[in-house]
Order: C-alpha cells, then structure tokens, then sequence
C-alpha cells in the first residue's frame, strides 16, 4: 500500500469508534509476537498536560543518550508524529510496511480492533524493530481499560492534572475519572501524580496502596522565579538551577516538574540522567499546538485547549502576558465536549469570535457554535472554512492585535496552514 492507502485503511470505518477492554489489543499484539513485552516504558494518562510531560521527559531521556520512543494522540500536523522515535516521526514507508504485515492478522479477528488499538500495536513493533531503550507512552483516553495498557509494569507512571472530560466513558464524577486513570498504576510499580484535588489524591493512594505501588506527588513548591515571555519560560528548578523552557504556556512550568519528579524515579532505577541532561533536554523539548505562537503582528497563538480545565489554563496564559487585553478568538469544539463551560471561561476575554468546524466527524457545526455564543455581548462570526475564519480574525485584529486559536486538536493543521496564507 502507497502511504494515501495506508492512511485510508487505518482510518476505515470498519475500525473506528471506541470499544473499551484489553481483549483486542492483546490479541492482536499475542498475533504480532508480543512486542510490548520486550520494551520499557514510562505511562502517561491524565485529562490535561499528558502530551507535554510526556514530551519533556522524551527529550530529556534522549539527551542523556536513550533511544527514545515517543507515542502521543492525536496528532497536530500529520499522522506520523504520533510515532516518534528520538524526536524524528516514524517514515511513510515504514508506516507502509508495519500497516501491511499487521493487515491479515487485523482483517482475521473475529472481533476486530479499533482505529486507536491497531496504531498501538503498530507503534509496539516500530519500537522493537528500532531497539528503543525506553517508550514513553500517552494513554488515549482513561487508563485502565486504554489500549495501551496491555504493558506490564512501567519504569514509572506518571498521572497529570486530572478534570472533567470523556465523562460519558468514564464516569461523571471526578473520582470516577480519577479511577480509570489510575488504572495505570501497577502491582509493585512506581506512580508520580499531579494531585489537586483531595478526592482525587484520595483514590490515587487507595489505588497505589492496594497494589503496593509507590507513589510521589510532584512538589511545586521547587518551582521559583518565574519570568513569561513569548519566546520562552525563564524559572527556577531547586536543584537544578535556572531553565528557559520553549513552552510558553503559564501551565508548562508544573508540567515540567511533574516530568522531573518521573526522571527522578527513573534515575534512582539506574538511569544514568545528569543534572545537565534534565536542563538541557527540557530547553530543547518542542510540542507544538499548545500555547504555541505562530507569528507577532498580531500575535497569533494556537492552543489545542479542548476542555474547561484546558480552557481555563489558556485563560490564565493568556492574562499572564496579556493582561486585560480583548482577544479574537478563532473557536472550535467538539460536539462530545463541554462547550458552554468553555465558553463561560473565554468570553470575558473576547473581543469577538470567529467560528469554525475542526477537522472531526465529532466536530459540532458552525451554526450551532455560533448560537451558543450569542447574546455574550461580543460580536460571533460563522465561518464556512478554517481558512476564512483565520483570515478574518487577523483583519480584526490588526497589526497591533491578539489572535488565539482554541477549542480543539484537531484544527491544527487546518489552523497553521490557514496562517501561513495569510502572511
């Protein structure tokens, strides 16, 4: 298959939805020869800030000499960034060959995967195939019945800020989310937590009791000294010194030290981290579509916040270097997500809206969007393309303006290429 029929074939109809249990996955990975059970990873799940952790922790784990597997969902650019490995995305004629020879165990099965379960085992035999020393591996949704959770006991789990979100999957209680995420946690393993809220605190440490795990919590009292700007994040990591972090999200900081407080564990293991390597791969890390600046005049910012919790961290950025400052918003959501309270989050700061529909079968339309927003005491503009509505909220702005893209992950491609036309 040419890489357009790869891509078409993983994404088929025929896979897609979401079925929860291990049953598939491991079927189909027991079919391919097991190869979870040769790799080391470090498991990530949480509701927000899972991708950048999980990219600080990869980029410090490749600069103190570790081939590296990075496995992250969705994607922002192209589907080959979901499988990384030490920061170069899997090629389209590996994707090509791995997608042939998985093709005639997943079209056999009985009970067939899903789209998400099939690009798990796919990433397990890339990783082997490449002798990865360590994966550091993102749950798609939840944790305990996630597909990703075929692994045997990780190096470390890491969970991170914990919200509302997929309540429909895993339950309409915090702790009931809580609980599917510490499905992660291992017998006898080693788990590091964001915390937050007592309850949630309160089932990680029932959960990590019960199974003898370990558990730390990330200390952000460590944290000192913070400078924002556009260009990085300037702060104190006790003891490692000052870093200039690439991510310039007011959120980042705690991110990163839950990624140390992981390394940290790691190191106690064995592995060989310097104090310079923590530095120095967390001033590298990239990880684009969260709180990312595209370009000055205007500022144009793209944010793939998808949730309240995630609404309200871009709320804080962006008073953090704003201030006051009414900001057009280019907006977009999907249907199965809690629209109006991210709304309610963002429209004191808008100047206006300019809504459009993500790239998803899920994405709610322009019309409907647009009605949610009226009578906020802001102007709403339904757009018909990604392109217009970038367009548009530029004109607006002005040279001397704030634009900031939000509500979904999945216009992000749609997003970037719309702002390279319009400069």
């Amino acid at each position: 298959m040419g890489i357009a029929e790869t891509l078409e074939y993983i994404s088929s109809v025929k896979w897609r939805g979401s079925k929860p249990g291990l049953e598939r996955t491991r079927a189909l990975l027991s079919a391919l020869g097991n190869p979870e059970q040769s790799l080391k990873f470090v498991h990530i799940a949480g509701t927000n800030g899972k991708g950048s952790t999980a990219a600080c922790i990869a980029a410090v784990l490749q600069r103190a000499g570790y081939r590296t597997g990075l496995y992250t969902s969705p994607f922002t650019l192209c589907f080959n960034e979901r499988i990384q490995l030490n920061g170069e995305h899997i090629s389209d004629d590996e994707l090509e060959r791995l997608t042939d020879e998985m093709r005639p165990v997943a079209d056999a099965m009985e009970d067939p995967p899903t789209e998400f379960e099939m690009i798990t085992a796919l990433a397990m035999r890339y990783f082997l195939r490449h002798s990865s020393d360590i994966v550091v591996l993102e749950v798609g949704m939840g944790g305990e019945l996630d597909s990703t959770n075929v692994i045997g006991v990780p190096e470390v789990a890491v969970i991170t800020l914990i919200g509302y979100d997929h309540v429909a999957e895993l339950g309409p209680g915090i702790g009931d989310i809580a609980s599917a995420k510490a499905g992660i946690i291992k017998r006898g393993g080693d788990v590091v937590i964001y915390g937050g809220e007592r309850e949630v605190e309160a089932v990680f440490e029932r959960v990590s009791e019960e199974r003898g795990a370990r558990l730390g919590r990330a200390d952000f009292s460590r944290i000192t000294g913070q400078e924002f700007s556009l260009e990085a994040t300037r702060l104190d990591i006790a003891p490692y010194g000052q870093v200039n972090l690439p991510l310039v999200g007011a959120y980042q900081p705690k991110n990163a030290l839950l990624a140390i407080t992981a390394l940290e564990v790691l190191r106690k293991k064995g592995y060989a981290i310097s104090d310079e390597d923590v530095v120095g791969g967390l001033e590298s890390v990239q990880w684009p579509g969260r709180f990312e600046v595209l370009g000055r005049a205007p500022v144009f910012i793209l944010d793939g916040a998808h949730n309240p919790q995630g609404a309200q961290a871009t709320a804080d950025s962006l008073r953090r270097h704003f201030g006051e400052r009414k900001i057009v918003f280019v907006f977009g959501a999907l249907a199965d997500k809690d629209v109006d309270a991210m709304i309610g989050v963002i429209a004191p700061l808008a100047e206006a809206f300019y809504v459009v529909r993500p790239f998803s079968d899920r994405a709610m339309g322009v019309r409907e969007l647009a009605e949610r927003l009226s009578g906020r005491g802001m102007p709403v503009f339904a757009c018909e393309t990604v392109g217009c509505g970038v367009a548009q909220a530029i004109e607006r702005a002005g040279e001397g303006g704030v634009v900031c893209a939000l509500g979904s992950l999945y216009f992000s491609a749609g997003i970037r290429a719309a702002y390279r036309d319009n400069r």
